[in-house]
């Protein structure tokens, strides 16, 4: 270091960087270079430290190939909503072998045993957080059946831990609970799933389902918008095996069926289904009203309805 060298405030130091390169001395324009021994940026010129004490979020060890860096790695998986205790409590390994591999003695496994015993007691210990618990399972549950992405279980998770705080299960069942808060996350999600979808996978029935999500949308005042029936289409043209082509026309006659008005009090399931099928016929992928019904979960006469509609509405004739 010469003679020049001097330490600056930070607060000057940031007046003048926000207004130059951040790569570059505030002083003399020169290169910065990092000195991780002494936690200091410098510049290489002039000799400003232009930053000192830096914080070093790195690991304390060193690791020189990817087998000692596993073992020396202590970090865990991060917190999540979809576990009751959000991950932070210990896991005892149900297998009987240890960090070797090796097989346990008897007594040992006698001893892990009544470990795993205690600590199972220990994660749930009182009934708010068994029924976590076991909401939490059903979630995923559910969420797995119906290919939801990981956001989706943790805004549901969520949702159903404000409904556990604000104690609105009382006179209404777990299940219930639960699937009405997949239901509203998906929604939220952008990746919605018709009541139909949801109830082939719940534990209880349909009209339980939306009763409980009206009163827990209310409740919570959840912001969830009318499912746009837009976001059904990828992914019925996907079990359907259409072309990108097929799926860029149901696009096309919701976007004009929406221009008309011809949405307004329709399932929008139902929409999607016929936009699909009038579009495979439209572009020559055809497929017949059974399989759309089939993906889709429901009936034909809804598909014939709704698909005349728009064709209608994509011909211009105004609905009678």
């Amino acid at each position: 270091m010469s003679e020049s060298t001097r330490t600056r405030s930070r607060s000057t130091v940031e007046s003048e960087t926000d207004e130059q390169n951040d790569l570059t001395c505030p002083e003399c324009g020169g290169n910065l270079v990092a000195d991780d021994a002494r936690g200091e940026t410098v510049c290489d010129d002039c000799g400003l430290v232009v930053d000192a004490d830096e914080i070093d979020r790195g690991p304390e060890w060193r690791a020189f190939d990817s087998k000692e860096k596993d073992e020396k790695s202590r970090v865990g998986a991060p917190t999540t909503n979809m576990m009751h205790d959000k991950g932070l409590s210990t896991n005892i390994d149900w297998r009987d072998k240890d960090a070797y591999g090796n097989s346990l003695s008897s007594n040992q496994r006698e001893k892990m045993q009544r470990l795993r015993k205690w600590n199972e007691r220990f994660r749930t210990r009182d009934s708010k957080e068994r029924n976590l618990k076991q909401a939490l399972g059903e979630i995923d549950r559910m969420a797995s059946a119906l290919g939801l992405p990981e956001n989706v279980r943790e805004t549901a998770s969520v949702i159903y831990r404000r409904a556990l705080d604000e104690d609105l299960l009382p006179g209404r069942s777990i299940e219930g609970v639960s699937t009405s808060a997949v239901y509203a996350a998906a929604r939220q999600a952008g990746v919605p799933r018709s009541l139909d979808e949801i109830t082939d996978v719940s534990r209880v029935g349909k009209d339980e389902i939306a009763r409980t999500y009206r009163y827990v949308v209310r409740e919570l005042g959840l912001e969830v918008k009318p499912a746009d029936p837009e976001s059904y289409v990828p992914r019925f043209a996907s079990d359907l095996d259409l072309s990108e082509e097929a799926e860029h026309r149901a696009r096309e006659l919701l976007t004009n069926a929406k221009e008309q008005g011809v949405h307004s009090g329709k399932s929008p399931v139902g929409l999607a289904a016929a936009a699909v099928y009038a579009a495979s016929l439209l572009t020559n992928e055809k497929t017949t009203q059974a399989a759309v019904s089939e993906v889709a979960d429901i009936s034909e006469v809804t598909i014939r309805n709704r698909y005349h509609e728009l064709l209608e509405a994509e011909q211009g004739i105004p609905m009678a």
